[in-house]
């Protein structure tokens, strides 16, 4: 059994887990597929069980999700842009800020506003 994502126009509206042999059985709509994500797959990197990096091999740069989006000439899933300030990492596919996250102990959040951190 594997997780498939069904994308229609580079957007993903379902996962599910199926064999092979019965989503072949399944109806779709026109411009509607199949395509094979990895829960095991984040920022192109492949998890193990323990949730540590291993040497597995990654699907599709990360996990699909509903509304995600799968980009077929790159052949990879990222999540909705978060911010429209924050930009795509084209190795990750994984959106980030503009500004660091600052490395002093406390805690931000994104003020879209400002693009930039603010303390919490």
């Amino acid at each position: 059994m594997s997780h498939y994502a069904k994308v229609k126009d580079g957007i993903v509206l379902s996962v599910i887990v199926s064999s092979e042999d019965f989503l072949s059985s399944l109806t779709l709509s026109e411009g509607e597929s199949w395509v094979q994500t990895s829960y095991n797959t984040v920022g192109g990197k492949h998890y193990g069980q323990d949730g540590n990096e291993d040497k597995g091999t990654p699907l599709r740069a990360n996990y699909a999700g509903v509304g995600y989006t799968y980009d077929s000439d790159n052949d990879v899933f990222y999540e909705p842009k978060p911010y429209d300030s924050w930009l795509l990492d084209g190795t990750t596919y994984l959106w980030g800020a503009p500004v660091a996250y600052p490395d002093d102990g406390k805690l931000y959040n994104w003020d879209e506003d400002s693009t930039n951190w603010v303390e919490s």
